[in-house]
């Protein structure tokens, strides 16, 4: 399935603003592997899974020098004395250059500038052999994941009908095989409402109030929240994820296993969401707006012209995989920190100039859901169902691998 990161996301990047001082094997490859993936223009479940790799292999291979948790598939045969810093680059850039072979020569340049910082050379050889080992043993691992399969979705038609042509984005990506969960579908959520209720009609006014390209009730805040979360994907968590890192000063093991969890969590919230999303195959705010005499509700009244802020996301509406993500990745993070957390800073190319601070990751959560109502491509319940899925596969994750060595 070839997934274009257009359908998914404007922009380029969302970036942390603390500084890289503290910076270590693990979270240099975590930006070049998020950078990668958007220089590719991938969408973001395949980055996702991309990025879900890279840090597993790296975890596999660094915790197999030093046995400090739990392996994910296996520990590997780590020859005396490697070196951690080799072992992790080679890994990161063993996947890397085969599933970007165009940016092979940035990855390689990356990778020499990764070794020069060890100065044994046979550490260093033994750390480069066990790096590329689990980067090879990961390739082969998801080589038969799901995530190749052809698209085969049938649009809903009568004969004769014309319809958008279209396709809707990741219609069969909730069966490809999760990292962490047991299927696609174990966190599926209940139905949305019915078109005939007052909790319908409440969230159906508030988008078409909030989300509105023109004319909306948005203060300026809120546009600007908008537009700063217009921008989805692996860097609108893992800036985060990198600034805690260095607040809380972890080690290298310590890092390869907190984005591993973080990595794996944020891969199956995508499959978990697109599971649920083709399953329900609920309407976007602009196809309810436009239709709103045909809902059975007096409560809610038909805009013919209305559009949304930001453009619709080709894919169903329920529930929101900006949400799940953010979730999950919050989720991950708590069970390590808390909710209340040093102060973060990101920013985004989708609203240059705005800064956005969070001192509780609940916080960061609720202004994804509020942000994606804002840019009228989502119901409030949508942002809740998703960012209560990403919770629970966070924690299922943390909790069910790579657990620390008793």
């Amino acid at each position: 399935m070839k997934l274009t990161a257009s359908m998914f996301w404007m922009g380029t990047l969302l970036v942390g603003l603390a500084g890289a001082a503290s910076a270590d094997v693990i979270t240099d490859w975590n930006e070049r592997a998020v950078a990668a993936g958007y220089t590719a223009n991938q969408g973001p479940p395949v980055h996702g899974r991309v990025v879900a790799m890279v840090h597993l292999a790296m975890f596999e291979a660094l915790n197999s020098i030093e046995p400090r948790y739990l392996p994910y598939r296996k520990l590997l045969a780590a020859e005396p004395g490697a070196s951690r810093d080799a072992a992790g680059a080679a890994a990161a850039h063993y996947l890397l250059v085969r599933i970007y072979p165009g940016q092979a020569k940035e990855l390689d340049i990356a990778l020499q500038a990764s070794l020069a910082t060890v100065t044994d050379e046979t550490s260093k050889a033994n750390g480069v052999r066990l790096g590329e080992q689990a980067g090879a043993a990961m390739l082969a691992e998801r080589s038969k994941d799901g995530a190749g399969g052809p698209d085969t979705y049938r649009p809903f038609t009568a004969p004769g009908q014309y319809v958008p042509t279209v396709l809707p984005a990741a219609s069969s990506w909730g069966a490809v095989r999760p990292f962490a969960l047991k299927s696609g579908n174990q966190f599926r959520p209940a139905a949305p409402y019915a078109l005939t209720s007052p909790d319908w009609a409440k969230d159906y006014n508030e988008v078409k109030r909030m989300g509105a390209k023109a004319g909306s009730a948005r203060s300026a805040e809120q546009t600007e929240i908008a537009r700063f979360w217009e921008l989805t994907g692996a860097a609108t968590y893992n800036p985060l994820v990198r600034q805690l890192s260095v607040e809380k000063r972890l080690d290298v093991m310590e890092n390869a296993r907190l984005f591993a969890l973080v990595a794996m969590a944020t891969a199956d919230a995508y499959i978990a969401i697109f599971d649920a999303k083709y399953a329900y195959n609920f309407w976007r705010p602009v196809t309810a707006i436009r239709n709103g005499d045909r809902h059975a509700n007096g409560a809610v009244e038909r805009d013919p012209a209305w559009e949304p802020f930001i453009p619709t996301p080709m894919h169903p509406e329920y529930p929101c995989a900006h949400c799940i993500t953010q979730s999950s990745a919050a989720s991950v993070l708590e069970t390590f920190f808390g909710d209340a957390i040093p102060a973060v800073k990101l920013s985004s190319t989708t609203a240059p100039g705005v800064t956005r601070s969070f001192t509780k990751l609940s916080d960061y959560v609720a202004e994804v859901i509020n942000a994606r109502v804002y840019d009228g491509v989502h119901y409030r319940i949508s942002g809740e169902v998703g960012a209560e899925m990403g919770r629970k596969i966070g924690e299922y994750t943390v909790h069910n691998h790579l657990a620390p060595v008793r």
